[in-house]
């Protein structure tokens, strides 16, 4: 089969590899679909590990075509998505169904194979965890494949608190920052505000549901949502740019008792000084949120086909064989997000 491997950072290349042919507890998924994660652009950029030599893609869904002895419950032809955690069901986060928080997770895409192949295997500890889960039969597989990154987004709106009514604003326009603005729309969140440097994507952000849209680098983004908020701020501030930068402009954008998510990951070993009076005095919750749980995952399934534009999220299509430039569009900032795409697989 074909498959894209990560070789090194800066280096991903497609190569044959033999079919897995799935053992004891496990399932074979012939591939439908898989997204390109910013993480997977940290990984190509040295920002973050994976093991050399893995088949990347941990946001995919496919249907399932082969099974190993004493798997229960899945059968030949289901159409699935995977939460692609290996957790060890044990630990005091497994036991209170916070398994992104696993003491032993391990993660396809990264440690083990994932998705940038025709086929890929599903470990017998995601199958008996739960966490392969099914497509309804309404919802495209090649939507289903970014169940992942909403289902994170999810989290996120969920940890901000973001309801009815709620004001929301935004910090970085991407990919996981639109889904934000999706998912805040969808729940009834008041005004959204969305701060983005490249106009671009402040015009899908206004078109997707943002009430107020800021080019940071010519407006004053803390007057604007001030103004927005009744001079309070915002009740919850998202940062989806992984940028030390800006960590400190967002506690500007935040009401007194409100909520700041540091969403996106960072480069390794940066350093944000600030002053701790600040959190002390305002009683602003600083807290960050990385992956999504198990019932996010199965709900994000059941909301997505509910979600307007969500559909419009993935914007670059490639086939197996031109799996790397997957990459060089996202590294370009050419349109939001890529997918590698396995025709005839429904």
């Amino acid at each position: 089969m074909r498959a894209t491997i990560f070789e090194a950072p800066g280096k991903v290349t497609v190569v044959d590899k033999p079919v897995p042919i799935p053992g004891p507890g496990e399932i074979r998924l012939k591939t439908a679909a898989t997204a390109l994660c910013a993480s997977d652009v940290r990984v190509y950029r040295g920002e973050k590990y994976a093991k050399p030599g893995v088949t990347p893609g941990h946001e995919l869904a496919g249907v399932v075509d082969m099974i190993g002895e004493g798997v229960t419950g899945i059968s030949e032809g289901d159409r699935v998505v995977i939460c692609p955690m290996v957790t060890c069901g044990k630990c005091r986060y497994c036991i209170v169904g916070r398994q992104n928080r696993c003491e032993q997770r391990k993660t396809m895409g990264y440690d083990l194979d994932g998705g940038f192949a025709e086929h890929v295997l599903i470990p017998a500890d995601i199958v008996r965890v739960g966490h392969v889960l099914p497509v309804p039969k309404d919802l495209p597989l090649d939507l289903a494949a970014i169940t992942e990154p909403t289902a994170c987004t999810l989290s996120s709106i969920e940890l901000l608190g973001v309801r009815a009514g709620t004001s929301l604003a935004i910090m970085g326009a991407g990919p996981m920052g639109l889904l934000h603005v999706l998912l805040a729309r969808a729940v009834g969140a008041g005004v959204i505000i969305v701060s983005e440097p490249v106009a671009e994507r402040r015009e899908i952000a206004k078109r997707w549901g943002a009430d107020i849209v800021i080019d940071p680098t010519t407006q004053d983004a803390v007057a604007i949502t001030k103004d927005a908020t009744g001079g309070d701020g915002a009740d919850a501030v998202a940062l989806t740019i992984g940028s030390h930068a800006a960590v400190i402009p967002s506690f500007d954008l935040v009401r007194k008792q409100g909520t700041i998510n540091l969403f996106a990951g960072f480069p390794p070993k940066q350093t944000v000084p600030f002053d701790p009076n600040f959190l002390h005095y305002n009683e602003v919750i600083l807290t960050g949120s990385q992956n999504a749980t198990t019932d996010q995952y199965r709900r994000t399934i059941q909301m997505m086909k509910h979600v307007a534009h969500i559909d419009e999220v993935v914007t670059n299509r490639y086939d197996v064989e031109h799996g790397p430039q997957a990459y060089e569009s996202r590294l370009s900032m050419s349109g939001l997000k890529s997918l590698v795409q396995f025709p005839g697989v429904e």
